[in-house]
Order: structure tokens, then sequence, then C-alpha cells
């Protein structure tokens, strides 16, 4: 079983467009309530599903409270890539993208409903004793 994450954003339709630009997202549906609101929606991002919705009286948006707890990574072929698509798409830079000691190359960004977004590259392949050597060694 794989947990579905589910954004409660304000201004769902913002962020599925958003989530679109920025990732490629495939929007697979959207249903609303009698006001308009996005009740439940549903992007594909490759394998993985993401729900989304606009918040309501029976919850708060990342946004409302100035972020969230809630922090995704993204494995993906070319950090800087994404990391400039989600940039021109309205995202922050939290970490700008970087070679790491151990082996990754990463960034942190904050999407415009107060989410942040590791984008992961691997660019070298380390066993997890090489990976705490290099992090034990880090100033």
């Amino acid at each position: 079983m794989i947990p579905q994450p589910r954004l409660v954003v304000t201004g769902a339709d913002d962020a599925i467009d958003f989530y679109r630009r920025a990732f490629g997202a495939e929007l697979c549906n959207r249903y609303t309530g009698p006001d308009g609101a996005v009740v439940h929606a549903e992007l594909w991002f490759g394998q993985n599903v993401v729900s989304i919705k606009d918040e309501d009286g029976t919850d708060r948006s990342a946004a409302t409270l100035g972020g969230s707890p809630v922090m995704f990574t993204l494995d993906v072929d070319d950090a800087h890539a994404v990391s400039a698509a989600m940039t021109d798409a309205g995202a922050q830079v939290v970490f700008p993208v970087h070679d790491s000691s151990y082996g990754l190359r990463q960034g942190r960004l904050r999407d415009p409903f107060g989410f942040e977004w590791i984008v992961s590259q691997t660019i070298e392949e380390l066993t997890e004793d090489e990976t705490q050597k290099r992090l034990d060694h880090e100033v």
C-alpha cells in the first residue's frame, strides 16, 4: 500500500496549473462543489498520484499556516532543469541546486502554496558506509 499525499491549499486551480507547468503533472480528474471550489483533484507525477483540494471550513491550507511540515522529494534526471521549471512557474529557491559530498545534486524550493520540494539527482552511487563517512567529514 502506498499513501497518497493530499494537499489542502487556497487556490487549488492555481496549484494545479503550477504543478502542471513546473513538473509536467497530468490532471486525471477534478471535482468541484456547488460553490465552484475544488473538492478533489488528482495529478499524476510520473507513476505517483497527488490529490489536491481547496481549503474549506474543516481544514486550513499550508498557505494559511505560512508553510507546511510536509516536504516532498523528487528523484529526477536533471535537478537544474526541474529547479528552473519550478522557478519559472513561480517557486522560490530555499537552497539552490548544488552537488553534495554524498553523491546527490539537490536543491530545495518552496512552491506558491507553502510546500517545499527537494529536487534530487544521483550523481554518484555510494554505499551507506561511504555516504556516512562523507557526512562525518563535512564541516
